[in-house]
Formats: C-alpha cells, sequence, structure tokens
C-alpha cells in the first residue's frame, strides 16, 4: 500500500533549486523551462530556507499598478507622478531577488517518513510540494503529483491481482 512506503520511493531526485540570491525574473525562467511550478531555495551551505511557486511569482508581478489614464474628447492623458511609480514598481519586481518573493521556513519531510505522512503534511500546511531531507540534506521533492501516481499505481496493480485470481 502506498501510504506506507517512505517517501523516498515516489519523490523525484532530480530537483530544480534556486538560490536566495537568484533574480526573481530569471528564476521563473528556470522554472518555466524546466517545466515545474516551484522550486526548493536552498543557501550556499545546501540548507533548505524557502521555497518558490510560481504563485508568488504571480503575486509579486499583480503588485504592479498601471498608471491610470483619462480619455478626453479622443485625447489620453496619464496623472502625473503614476507612470514614474508604475516604472519603479516595475523595477522593482523584475529586480527582486529569489529571498525577497519565496516563502522562507519551508514545511519539509524526512526522506524514510511515509507517504501518508507527506500526505498529512501537504494538507495540514496548504502546500503542493514537500523539500525532502535526508542526511546529505535536500535529496528529492515530492508533490502531490507523485503521492496521485502512486495511489493510481497500486490500484492499477491490486486490479491486475484481483482480475487474475478469479
Amino acid at each position: 500500500m502506498p501510504r506506507e512506503n517512505p517517501v523516498s520511493s515516489v519523490m523525484t531526485t532530480e530537483v530544480v533549486t534556486l538560490s536566495p540570491d537568484d533574480n526573481a525574473y530569471q528564476a521563473m525562467e528556470k522554472m518555466v523551462a524546466s517545466g515545474v511550478d516551484g522550486a526548493p531555495v536552498v543557501d550556499a551551505q545546501g540548507a533548505v530556507v524557502g521555497i518558490l511557486s510560481t504563485g508568488d511569482l504571480i503575486v509579486q508581478e499583480s503588485r504592479l499598478h498601471f498608471p491610470t489614464v483619462l480619455s478626453i474628447f479622443g485625447a489620453t492623458i496619464e496623472l502625473p507622478g503614476e507612470k514614474r511609480q508604475f516604472e519603479d514598481d516595475l523595477r522593482k519586481a523584475l529586480g527582486s531577488t529569489v529571498a525577497d518573493v519565496m516563502q522562507p521556513d519551508p514545511v519539509t519531510i524526512g526522506v524514510e517518513d511515509t507517504v501518508e505522512e507527506a500526505a498529512t503534511l501537504m494538507h495540514e500546511h496548504d502546500v503542493s510540494r514537500l523539500p525532502v531531507i535526508g542526511d546529505s540534506g535536500l535529496v528529492g521533492i515530492v508533490a502531490r503529483f507523485d503521492i496521485l501516481r502512486a495511489i493510481i499505481s497500486a490500484d492499477r496493480l491490486r486490479s491486475a491481482d484481483d482480475s487474475g485470481e478469479g
């Protein structure tokens, strides 16, 4: 039964990681290119210090407020100061570091903890992924998708066994 298996049996071991000092925009590009929607943030010593999701980046971008524009008799007039504020906000958003936008102190799980414990932690903390920590530090990541895949796999095996018994 997959829920009693160690999380190491379902985790992804090739983990895309980010540094707290990485540029937020470049981190977004790296995540998109790698096809992941979240990544652990690891410091120079290899300790997991945060987690960054595409949601964190989208929230950062949504803080930008476009300048207010008035249209009078076909002419477009920007309210004074708003364009400059927008440009400053845009520069800050694109120049932010991962440390500025990540979720610090992420919930993690041990490599020998069970899939059931991982699912429970994800539910209790409303997170989609957990960095998996072993003796040497970060050894993998387990996402809700990994757990669902394990459950479906186990169900298929059980169904095949049941149909073979008859």
